[in-house]
């Protein structure tokens, strides 16, 4: 079904860049501006100058920095500072971070799947996105031609057979990247060029469904680049690689695959709407309330985020507002989905915590419709509670809405069913970001 096949990856130069950790990248999506401006400080070669460059406010939807990208990529090219392998290659990877106070590592590897129409049911998303961020993205794809930062997605292994087979041919060889970032995450990749390799992995995963974790933008900005690419060249050969994505594949059932929760971040909510929002709650929800006055808050939230924790099994949205000297946890009442919305959502996620937030309590309750669901300028994410109120804190958002995670056998049954999630239903964790390793979308450098 999926049709998987190493390439000709272009990596950093370690002769040009000393440590790697340094030009590394998280995806655009969850980087915040104060984080865009570290990067690009931090050195001169950072690829988040190619994904997320410095914009002028003024312009119209900020893609000033795109030519700037486009720039860099050749200019890097040409000095040597990015070179391109010279074969064709599964680049195997292995990322060791800590998690509930355990340290744990995830395998997968980086390869190029060819692009399906989510239609064939071969690759499988699970969310909404939001329009003016394919906008943005396709107009970078569109001047540089190439992948940046592979796209994170799941397929089911539950023997994990592919990962051991990849295990097995690199045992006795050092990576052929290993640095620890500036998160303390260690990163190691090997390069795997044997055609027996590549034979054995593949043939596992023809008959698999692809499952996208994260960079649903980027796939489906990558399926409106083929078409733009095919309206240009009607005669485009099978073997394009604008028929092609990069992504990085992980099994599901990875010990090292972890799941946060992806708490939304509300802007421009006015004062009487938060005013209402408690008490328009409660003839769907039992409200908790937890007061608390100047320091004790930070007492107050470990006591929040515990409880919040402990009625997981339930439907639990923990709530936090500008000026409110209080958190608040609000358990759904039962059947309450079913009564409201039992027609218009269908029960394989009409319980999910995301679903009750989006459209009971953010539709229903606050009364956004879909054109404020799809502004991505207003709504923010925090993977942690502690980052989500400090961010109301500051003043930067008006609302914050806490969660549990969604699990990964609730994605799974929603991509299944060709069912689509709120957006930014889940957050993987740790996030594929950009820097390790990219792909050019021309034939002439393959």
């Amino acid at each position: 079904m999926a049709t998987v096949i190493p390439f000709r990856g272009i990596l950093y130069n370690p002769e040009k860049v000393d440590d790697i950790a340094d030009v590394m990248a998280p995806p655009f999506d969850v980087v915040s501006e104060a984080e865009r401006q570290e990067l690009h400080e931090r050195h001169p070669y950072n690829s988040i100058r190619l994904t997320l460059g410095k914009t002028d406010a003024s312009t119209p939807n900020g893609t000033d920095w795109i030519p700037k990208a486009a720039r860099y990529l050749e200019n890097w090219l040409k000095a040597g500072i990015l070179v391109q392998d010279n074969s064709p290659t599964l680049y195997f990877t292995a990322r060791t971070y800590f998690h509930d106070l355990k340290q744990v590592t995830r395998f997968g590897f980086i390869a190029l799947v060819g692009l399906e129409p989510f239609e064939k049911r071969v690759v499988l998303p699970h969310e909404k996105t939001f329009s003016n961020v394919r906008a943005q993205r396709l107009a970078l794809m569109q001047a540089c031609h190439a992948n940046f930062a592979p796209i994170f997605s799941l397929y089911s292994d539950p023997q994990n057979d592919i990962i051991v087979h990849l295990k097995a041919a690199v045992f006795d060889k050092a990576p052929d990247i290993d640095f620890v970032d500036h998160d303390s995450q260690r990163h190691r990749m090997w390069r795997l060029t044997d055609p027996s390799v590549h034979r054995t992995v593949l043939e596992v995963l023809k008959d698999k469904k692809i499952y996208l974790a994260d960079g649903h933008h980027r796939y489906t900005t990558a399926l409106n680049y083929q078409a733009w690419m095919r309206s240009q060249h009607p005669d485009l050969p099978k073997d394009h690689p604008a028929n092609y994505v990069m992504m990085y594949l992980t099994a599901m059932e990875d010990p090292g695959l972890t799941i946060l929760p992806a708490h939304r971040l509300l802007k421009k909510v006015p004062v009487e709407t938060r005013a209402t929002l408690i008490p328009k709650a409660g003839k769907y929800f039992d409200i908790t309330t937890l007061p608390f006055k100047g320091k004790e808050r930070e007492k107050i939230l470990v006591e929040f985020i515990s409880l919040l924790k402990a009625n997981a099994p339930k439907n639990v949205i923990g709530v936090f507002m500008k000026d409110h000297q209080e958190f608040y946890l609000l358990v759904l009442k039962s059947k309450i989905m079913d009564r409201l919305f039992g027609k218009e959502i269908e029960a394989a996620f009409r319980y999910f915590d995301v679903t009750v937030l989006t459209r009971l309590l953010m539709m229903e309750v606050l009364g956004f419709d879909e054109s404020r669901l799809d502004d991505a300028n207003l709504i923010g994410y925090d993977s942690t509670a502690e980052g989500a109120v400090e961010a109301i804190t500051r003043g930067d958002y008006d609302i914050a809405f806490i969660l549990n995670p969604t699990r990964i056998e609730q994605m799974k049954t929603v991509a299944d069913k060709g069912l689509i999630m709120p957006r930014k239903a889940t957050y993987f964790y740790p996030k594929v970001g950009s820097g390790i390793v990219m792909h050019r979308l021309i034939p002439e450098s393959l």
